[in-house]
């Protein structure tokens, strides 16, 4: 069975996954670069049986299943891929598997983040290669309020961390049950009583149609003009043209951001040249733990469905 996988950037994924071992019943091929195109996608792709996709890195579109004709399963990292057709996938009866994933690598990064912004951190390690000494003031946290926009799984850890430094913690999403909030002893509150009273606004919402452009330039101006954004969720949540426009001018003091509405991020994009805001790419799952997970169960998933009794389902062929 030939195997592609793809978007290894790091190419670790045949020493995480222990794929060698597989060797005998599998041929692999490994991809560390991004597909120029559908079309170039296609054409590397067309005589693979299987693909193992890391998160949304190449959309597994319709033109791409509908002209992968040797296609029959699609393994994902994590058990939600929205960059998979998964009504495609359906009509051609292709298989989709996924596996567990860990939330705490985002959430730690957030937190990265957020003292990144908060104590001009990115502004100071330039400056001491540059041979300069202490040129800015910081900001303590203690005493802030964090604003969370999705009090999830992520959001939660989060918020504890928040309270742990002493801060004011408050959240809003359109599902937030007031019950979750007490728990984790969070306020609940609206979307404009969290944008105006938030020193840090943190999003950990699932991208959907209902929450593309949930932050757009309406919202930017209810922001204090010392306010932070922070993103380590999905890109299209927040207007990226609105976003530049909000720190470009200044409306908001900076933006943590560790994802994009394309990714990887253009070199020439307008984000890469704004002062104000501390950029990572897409780092948020990647972590050794969470590629063992992910490259160990893929693997698993492959010998479950040679053996006809597929593991770890998201989408039956029927």
């Amino acid at each position: 069975m030939k195997v592609a996988i793809l978007d290894d950037y790091q190419n670790v994924s045949m020493i995480l996954g222990n794929f060698e071992k597989l060797k005998k019943d599998f041929n692999f091929q490994v991809f560390n670069q991004p597909f120029e195109n559908e079309n170039h996608a296609i054409e590397q792709l067309k005589d693979f049986e299987a693909l193992l996709v890391m998160r949304e890195r190449t959309p597994i579109t319709k033109k791409i299943i509908s002209n992968l004709k040797n296609l029959k399963l699609i393994i994902t990292s994590g058990m939600r891929n929205k960059s998979i057709d998964f009504l495609a996938a359906k009509d051609r009866k292709v298989l989709i598997c996924g596996t567990e994933s860990s939330s705490n690598s985002t959430a730690e990064l957030t937190w990265a983040l957020i003292l990144g912004l908060v104590r001009n951190l990115r502004e100071e390690s330039e400056n001491m290669y540059q041979g300069y000494w202490q040129t800015t003031l910081g900001f303590e946290l203690k005493g802030k309020t964090l604003g969370i926009i999705g009090l999830g799984k992520i959001g939660i850890q989060v918020s504890r961390v928040a309270l742990a430094f002493g801060m004011n913690v408050i959240a809003w999403s359109e599902n937030l049950k007031i019950s979750i909030a007490n728990e984790n002893k969070v306020l609940a509150v609206t979307k404009e009583e969290l944008l105006e009273k938030s020193d840090i606004v943190t999003i950990h919402t699932v991208l959907s149609e209902r929450t593309k452009n949930l932050i757009t330039k309406k919202d930017f101006k209810l922001m204090k003009d010392s306010a932070f954004l922070i993103n380590t969720s999905r890109g299209p949540i927040v207007n990226e043209f609105d976003l530049v426009e909000a720190l470009e001018k200044n409306i908001i003091m900076g933006a943590g951001l560790d994802v994009y509405d394309i990714e990887p991020l253009p070199e020439n994009h307008k984000l890469r040249f704004l002062p104000n805001a501390l950029l990572l790419p897409h780092l948020g799952y990647v972590t050794k733990e969470n590629y063992e997970v992910f490259y160990t169960q893929m693997a698993e998933n492959l010998l479950a469905f040679k053996e006809g009794k597929p593991i770890r389902v998201i989408q039956m062929l029927n």
